[in-house]
């Protein structure tokens, strides 16, 4: 396929625009309705919740994509299964599971896999594991080079969060969400503690297996999703120049948090990865 690069800006159905650059694809997104008669199967759309977070993440985005099945899951150490061991095998195969129940879901279509933050680290490594089973790779947060000097932030953190608690860093996190524009039912949603007992396993298996390097097996579109000032966004770059077929999107003012605060441009930018995987 011919190379091409365009920078578009689109202005979904939001109060701000977000800012698009798009390599590997001729022109942009085709504007088609994949639930016309005679259109392909209709992929389903997997979502993998971040750090702390749980299916519950994704709620909100039933509402907002309501044309689009959504597969949500737990990762291990998280919502319903907090308590539970996280391990790179039981994440990871947690992902696969989802991926076949919504190939399962919509008669054999592979769907758009879409992680945020750890979710997003994990969907890179499966995908790269497993080519040729998804139609399309979101990753939401999730272009830091974990191999660069923010593995010793991480790290950092999860030697303090003993001294601090769990309990009063998840009350003092959900008071930033909430600030920063968390609203409604995304509010509600916000989680307490408990599966910060999950973070050091989680984020040690990012730091020493995650990576743009795993991008150069990716043989589908692939959109890197970020807010502004997302610390996460800190080598999108790198991970660009990895994918055969890339989008990189960017949120005006929105930071690492923006599924929760910026509902409405993170459901766009999805419906654009599931309408390219729908045309086929």
């Amino acid at each position: 396929m011919p190379r091409a690069t365009l920078t578009v800006e689109v202005r979904p159905s939001a109060r701000r625009p977000v800012t698009q650059r798009a390599s590997g694809w001729e022109g942009q997104t085709p504007a088609m309705d994949a639930s016309e008669p005679g259109s392909p199967s209709r992929p389903a759309l997997v979502l993998v919740h971040g750090t702390r977070m749980s299916a519950a993440q994704w709620e909100p985005y039933r509402a907002l994509l309501p044309d689009v099945e959504l597969v949500t899951v737990d990762l291990p150490g998280h919502g319903d299964r907090v308590g539970e061991e996280f391990t790179a095998e039981s994440a990871l195969a947690t992902i696969d599971g989802a991926v076949r129940r919504a190939r399962d879901a919509a008669g054999g279509a592979p769907p758009v896999l879409c992680g945020h933050s750890l979710g997003g680290y994990l969907s890179m490594m499966w995908a790269d594991q497993h080519p040729g089973q998804v139609g399309g790779l979101v990753l939401l947060g999730a272009t830091a080079d974990p191999r660069s000097r923010l593995a010793g932030v991480y790290r950092g953190f999860a030697r303090v969060l003993p001294l601090v608690g769990p309990d009063r860093m998840a009350r003092a996190v959900n008071a930033v969400m909430r600030v920063l524009g968390a609203r409604g039912e995304h509010a509600r949603l916000l989680p307490d503690g408990a599966a910060y007992a999950a973070l050091p396993a989680a984020w040690e298996l990012v730091m020493s297996t995650a990576g743009p390097q795993l991008l150069a097996s990716v043989d589908v579109p692939v959109t890197l999703l970020n807010g502004q000032f997302d610390q996460m966004r800190l080598h999108v770059d790198r991970y660009a120049a990895a994918c055969r077929q890339v989008r990189v999107v960017t949120v005006p003012r929105a930071s690492h948090l923006l599924p929760a605060t910026h509902p409405d441009q993170v459901a766009e930018a999805l419906r654009r990865a599931w309408v390219q995987a729908s045309s086929g």
